[in-house]
C-alpha cells in the first residue's frame, strides 16, 4: 500500500550536520521525497505537533528541545512508507535500536534521537498538514 509519512530531522540532527545523511538513508530504502523544507519550529507548531503528549511530565522539555534549533521536515512516499521509515530509524532509545539503523548508528541518547517519523496512517494524516500545504507536496514518478 502506498503511504505518506512525515519525517523530522530534529535540532540535534541539524546541529550535528546529519540531516543529509538521515535523508539519504531514508531515500535509500526506495521511498521518495515528495516534500522538503527547513524551518525553525515555533511554540505554536510544536504544541500542535506534540499535542498527544500534553500534560505528560516531559512535555515542556520536549517543546523547549524541538524549538531550540532548525529542523528539516520531509514527507516520504512509497510502499508501506510508515513501517519502512520506522524500521530505518530504529527504536526511540538508540541503545535498543537495531544495528544499522539511523538511531543506533548516529543518535546520542533517547532524548537526542535525531529523527521523528509518523507512527500510523492516522498520525501521518494529522502531522503532515502541520508542516506542509497540499500545494507543497509533489506528485511525480521516478525511474
Amino acid at each position: 500500500m502506498i503511504q505518506r509519512t512525515l519525517v523530522l530531522c530534529k535540532p540535534d540532527a541539524t546541529a550535528r550536520r546529519l540531516g543529509g545523511e538521515i535523508l539519504r538513508r531514508l531515500e535509500g530504502t526506495g521511498l521518495k521525497i515528495v516534500a522538503l523544507k527547513m524551518l525553525w519550529m515555533d511554540q505554536a507548531r510544536a504544541k500542535r505537533h506534540y499535542a498527544v503528549h500534553e500534560g505528560k511530565p516531559f512535555f515542556d522539555s520536549l517543546i523547549k528541545y524541538i524549538t531550540s534549533g532548525p529542523i528539516i521536515a520531509a514527507v516520504f512516499e512509497g510502499e508501506n512508507a510508515i513501517a519502512v521509515v520506522r524500521q530505518a530509524m530504529g527504536a526511540t532509545d538508540p541503545a535498543k535500536a537495531a544495528p544499522g539503523t539511523v538511531r543506533a548508528d548516529l543518535a546520542e541518547s533517547i532524548e537526542r534521537n535525531l529523527v521523528h517519523g509518523s507512527d500510523a496512517e492516522e498520525t501521518a494524516a494529522v502531522e503532515i498538514p502541520i508542516f506542509f500545504s497540499p500545494e507543497e507536496i509533489l506528485d511525480y514518478t521516478t525511474e
